[in-house]
């Protein structure tokens, strides 16, 4: 797993926060009606996702929950991280049609493509 980290600057302040993001492993897989996506994005739940279409490109952004626990930790082996993508889509990609869903830490995007872009039969007269 890739470490990255990139400037933040929250909004209406000036200071800028360095934030270390994990690059998530990604498999990608042809599908009838355009592509699956699958990212292993362990611990994010459905709050802690995020997927925009930016300037052509799909953003998966991943944040863990913290984990309460009560008392002071022995030992910790454990971390919270922030996971983020960066995907140039396909132009027959139709971004409207962009769903996903998450289970067991699991991210999956179904990228369609653009109906008038699908291959058609004709039929001839």
């Amino acid at each position: 797993m890739n470490i990255v980290s990139q400037e933040h600057q929250k909004s209406g302040q000036q200071p800028t926060e360095q934030v270390t993001y994990a690059a998530p492993y990604v498999d990608i897989e042809p599908a009838e009606s355009g592509y699956v996506l699958r990212a292993e994005m362990p611990g994010v739940n459905r709050n802690g996702i995020q997927i925009t279409v930016e300037d052509g490109n799909l953003v998966l952004v991943g944040q863990q929950q913290p984990l309460s626990v009560s008392g002071e930790a022995l030992h910790r082996e454990t971390r919270q991280l922030s996971y983020r993508r960066v995907y140039e889509l396909d132009p027959s990609i139709d971004a409207d049609r962009i769903s996903a869903r998450i289970d067991q830490g699991i991210l999956t995007v179904n990228l369609q493509k653009a109906e008038n872009l699908k291959p058609r039969r004709i039929t001839l007269e």
